[in-house]
């Protein structure tokens, strides 16, 4: 869906408008100067409203050199095709917008259900940012998770400045100076980004979240993860949390009693989407703080998880300082519009450019994110129909369902499992092997029995070894397998110097030939993965 933008057989750049966001204390824009040199290049024709980057270390002069327009607010409602904002629009704003118009932004509809209304009314088709479903193709698009790392990051920043000592335990001739304590509660995006944060200015840190699976990445970060015994995962729909039972809250609200007596800094972020953020310290544990103690809580926004958080302000109570900011990544604006409009360039990309620009309704991202559309509100989704996986038999072989009808009916014209196939084919090639091993001990010389058998041998090995590694290691185990390749060139090299058997050098330059193929492509993998750890 677009509107015709031709004259004379010629394609007329659609109009990206960028106007300056209308709450004062909103200090990022849409797009950075560096992301409208990408926007031209997809074809579109882009206008900013002048001021509009101020705040972030974006004038005016570097956006016109980077080849947009400077506009008056007025311009951007009238006269543009899709209007980019970072805050969900004002009623003021939606009224100026004109019907067929295209809005993308952050929107928040779960809780703005009254902007979503309007929208339809006015013949908006609007895609929300925070929307986007999580997925592995959409992770260029996660506004979400870059904008909770910049609020992990910060919320350190912001603990360290109202802090009285160094994160860092020094030993100095005036005496010896204790390390800070850290407690990050929640191992989501904004959590991890507090650990590294906090480890890297040198404090003792402390992780704790209800899904285990958080438990290796918290150590990876030099932190310690904070178990508690008891048989129940967290783990939500989406990569959230879920609400736990009551048991295992009394229990965690234990465990976190006993640390605030014994940390310095708290950091939260606990939230479940649709709901308020779960009060996880008490006024009580705040009282059982050292003086001087900070904490800074993620949840401000929804509610809190600290009792005594005021959103936006920071609150002191008994000695302990509370920071409820609900804009930490606003105050980092340049790095946030530039994360941000390299999402907002994405969703751009995805929807097909200036050239083939279309609201896609079947693709997966764009529906995702679509929350009204043709004068009706199309949030929520319609969620994704379950995939239908085949039973495998190898596990059961032999058992029988209730309905042995039913059973019989159906396999005689459903495709046979995989897992039975693989068992099939694994007795088809060892019944083969064992065959042709007896052949080669009966007719074959000893020397050439005994090396066809290692080989037999260390191909059944390597296959069972290589099969049992989950898919999300082969790379890794590809570098691995380097050492090894560089065993078979050496084996390879000996047979091309034997002259005196042509099948010798053909297996030399065969083993020689994909070995060094292996070789090279491990060490391009391995380069490839320590550039994602350099700085």
């Amino acid at each position: 869906m677009r509107s015709d933008t031709y004259e004379a057989g010629l394609q007329i750049a659609m109009k990206l408008g960028i106007p300056r966001e209308v709450r004062s204390e909103e200090r990022r824009v849409a797009v950075a100067p560096r992301t409208v040199e990408r926007l031209r290049k997809l074809g579109f024709d882009v206008q900013v409203e002048a001021g509009a980057g101020a705040q972030a270390n974006c004038s005016d002069a570097k956006y016109i050199e980077a080849g947009a327009a400077i506009v008056s607010a007025a311009d951007i409602w009238q006269q543009c095709d899709v209007v980019l904002k970072v805050e969900p629009p004002s009623d003021t704003e939606i009224a100026s917008m004109r019907q067929g118009q295209i809005l993308l932004g952050m929107i928040w509809p779960a809780n703005n259900e009254p902007a979503l209304a309007r929208l339809a009314a006015a013949g908006v088709t609007a895609i929300a940012m925070d929307c986007v479903p999580r997925i592995s193709r959409a992770q260029k698009l996660d506004v979400l998770s870059a904008l909770a790392n910049i609020a992990g990051y910060r919320s350190i920043i912001e603990a360290a400045h109202l802090f009285g000592r160094f994160f860092a335990g020094q030993m100095t001739a005036a005496g010896r100076v204790e390390p800070a304590k850290v407690l990050v509660i929640g191992g989501g995006v904004a959590g991890l980004s507090a650990m590294t944060a906090a480890r890297g200015l040198g404090a003792i840190v402390r992780g704790f979240d209800t899904r285990l699976a958080v438990k290796e990445q918290v150590e990876s970060l030099g932190a310690d993860f904070l178990v508690l015994n008891f048989e129940e995962s967290g783990e939500g729909e989406g990569g959230y949390a879920k609400v736990m039972s009551e048991a295992f809250l009394e229990a965690e609200m234990k465990l976190f009693a006993e640390q605030a007596i014994e940390v310095d800094i708290i950091i939260t972020t606990a939230m479940i989407p649709g709901r308020d953020a779960p009060v996880l310290i008490t006024a009580g544990m705040v009282e059982t703080m050292k003086e001087g103690s900070v904490i800074v809580d993620l949840a401000a926004e929804r509610g809190g998880n600290c009792a005594l958080t005021v959103a936006g302000e920071v609150v002191e109570h008994h000695g302990v300082s509370i920071v409820g900011y609900t804009d930490l990544p606003g105050r980092m604006p340049g790095l946030s519009s530039r994360l941000y409009g390299n999402a907002i360039a994405a969703m751009l990309e995805e929807m097909g450019g200036n050239e083939d620009f279309d609201i896609d309704l079947d693709n997966e991202i764009i529906r995702g994110a679509l929350v009204t559309h043709g004068g009706e509100v199309m949030w929520p989704p319609p969620k994704p129909d379950d995939p239908i996986i085949a039973p495998d038999y190898s596990k059961d072989f032999g058992k029988r369902p209730e309905d042995a009808e039913e059973e019989d009916s159906a396999l005689s014209t459903a495709k046979i499992p995989s897992g039975l196939l693989r068992s099939v084919a694994t007795g088809i090639g060892a019944i083969a092997t064992v065959g042709l091993l007896i052949v080669i001990g009966l007719w074959a010389p000893a020397s050439f029995a005994t090396h066809f058998t290692v080989f037999i041998l260390a191909c059944f090995v390597g296959w069972q070894v290589v099969w049992s590694v989950a898919p999300a290691l082969h790379t890794p185990l590809m570098s691995v397998t380097n050492a090894i390749s560089g065993i078979i060139i050496l084996g390879g090299l000996l047979h091309l110097s034997d002259t005196s058997a042509m099948s010798a050098v053909v297996l030399g330059v065969i083993a020689v030939f994909f070995a060094t193929i292996n070789i090279v492509g491990g060490f391009l993998v391995t380069r490839r993965m320590l550039a994602m750890f350099r700085r």
